[in-house]
């Protein structure tokens, strides 16, 4: 098998992973693994969401949940499965079987951005002049150790959104540009073992750190083109997958770089998780076909 990374991030790449049945239509957006090392592929296809093994067998799907748009999908310590339904304004909760347990924001709520709310595009950012309420295309969440929960609302809007583990909305930040604490779609979230929220600002090419109340700390000093999403291991190396570049970067807590590879090929790659056995999840193109996969990169 072909290999990719350097050092202690190297891993062998096996890139026809999942092993669906025959029939099954599995463009994925996203991708999650929970304490048990389950994969959870949100999919933009029928089964909106997909649950393989280590091995890429199916254990299941979600049967009757349906998604508007299929965006971002994250589990949290307790094994519930965070959903973000891009087109829907929405952030759901559900349990590892797909039982909703909450629902955050209005169901095809828009707010006002100044961007053209009856158009859903992928580059609906370039259209916002100021922050607005959650939500207006959301892109990404994460739930912190306290149960705050924390919204990349990017796509038509510029803002991060924090919530109360009830799904109270407890404040925001962020203004459309390019200084410290702006954005221009911000992405992909994570809540780093320090506490800090790490948000994917994309069309910056830069992640950028807070505190949990919007104080801006730093900025990350990899250069990254387009990062989308960002999964940390436990032992604070940061999995950044570059959207618009279509590079994989590992990083260390403090963002300088450890190993990357991958190049225009796979522009557009989205998704990125870990297991507990130190393998890598990226959600990334397939090469003359539509859509995208998930590659298991194990370990060496």
């Amino acid at each position: 098998m072909p290999t990719e990374g350097a050092g202690h991030h190297t891993f062998e790449v096996i890139s026809h992973w999942a092993k669906l049945p025959d029939g099954w239509d599995a463009p994925m957006a996203a991708v999650a693994v929970d304490s048990h090392d389950r994969v959870y592929g949100f999919n933009r296809g029928e089964r909106g969401v997909i649950v393989f093994d280590a091995n890429g067998s199916v254990i299941s799907h979600w049967d009757g949940v349906e998604f508007v748009f299929p965006h971002a999908i994250y589990a949290d310590p307790s094994d519930n499965i965070w959903i973000v339904d891009r087109d829907a304004g929405q952030v759901l909760k559900y349990t590892a079987e797909g039982e909703l347990l909450m629902a955050i924001g209005e169901r095809g709520h828009r707010s006002d951005t100044g961007a053209d709310n009856s158009a859903f595009s992928s580059n609906g950012w370039v259209d916002v002049t100021h922050g607005g309420e959650p939500f207006n295309l959301p892109a990404g969440v994460a739930v912190a150790p306290n149960g705050d929960i924390f919204v990349a609302d990017g796509y038509a809007n510029c803002r991060v959104h924090k919530f109360s583990s009830d799904g109270a909305h407890l404040k925001s930040w962020g203004d459309p540009g390019d200084g410290p604490g702006q954005f221009n779609l911000p992405h992909g979230v994570w809540v780093d073992g320090r506490g800090q929220v790490l948000v994917a600002d994309r069309e910056n090419d830069r992640v950028q750190v807070f505190d949990q109340d919007g104080i801006h700390l730093a900025q990350w000093p990899a250069e990254l083109i387009g990062p989308a999403a960002i999964w940390m291991d436990a032992d604070g190396a940061a999995y950044v997958a570059e959207h618009n570049g279509g590079f994989f970067s590992v990083l260390d807590a403090d963002g300088a770089p450890l190993a990357r590879w991958g190049g225009p090929e796979f522009r557009s790659c989205h998704g990125a998780a870990g297991d507990s056995e130190g393998s890598i999840y990226f959600v990334q193109p397939v090469e003359g076909q539509s859509g995208r996969r998930i590659v298991k990169y194990v370990r060496k």
